[in-house]
């Protein structure tokens, strides 16, 4: 199954590139040359919720950890302690932190419509698909996050396409104290 999703995404991209003109440029316009193996899905999948600040729930069963963005963890596990060891802040304050990136994420997309765009790599360890997420008003949702101060940027290689991006976003959300940058 998870072969045939992919291999469905793939080709309606390509069935969806070959066909558009310059009139749907809002369609490229986060188009990254080198992201040969990318693909942008033109099919819409509603989120039933959000599992955590960057992870959500699709009402077909997949779960999609969002490209390029990492927030607090917002449950007690092994990651929670990594990043407090890490980060020399208190389990208690990520936690915090957490809930509030989870609830930001909810409001901004449980029940919604989202278009998926994989990078390079289509799946994590966990089987979980990594995408870049756009709501059906063509709202980015990982650039939203960073924007709004609720992840920092985390990116790991091949899937950097937005890298420079979201790094230009959490420069002004930092320098705007916006979202958890704003706590003392």
């Amino acid at each position: 199954m998870p072969a045939a999703i992919a291999t469905a995404i793939i080709s309606a991209v390509l069935a969806f590139y070959s066909t558009q003109q310059d009139s749907h440029a809002h369609h490229v316009r986060y188009h990254h040359p080198k992201a040969i193996s990318a693909a942008v899905s033109t099919q819409l999948f509603t989120v039933e919720h959000a599992v955590d600040g960057d992870t959500l729930a699709l009402s077909n069963g997949e779960r999609v950890r969002l490209i390029g963005v990492d927030t607090p963890e917002s449950a007690v596990n092994p990651k929670l302690y990594r990043d407090a060891k890490r980060s020399g802040r208190n389990a208690k304050t990520i936690l915090s932190t957490g809930a509030q990136a989870k609830l930001f994420t909810k409001k901004l997309c449980e029940g919604r419509k989202v278009r998926l765009e994989t990078d390079t790599v289509l799946r994590d360890k966990y089987g979980r698909i990594l995408a870049y997420v756009f709501l059906d008003d063509q709202t980015f949702v990982n650039a939203e996050l960073v924007r709004s101060g609720y992840a920092h940027v985390y990116t790991i290689s091949p899937n950097v396409k937005y890298k420079d991006y979201f790094l230009g976003l959490e420069r002004e959300a930092r320098e705007n104290r916006k979202g958890f940058w704003g706590k003392g």
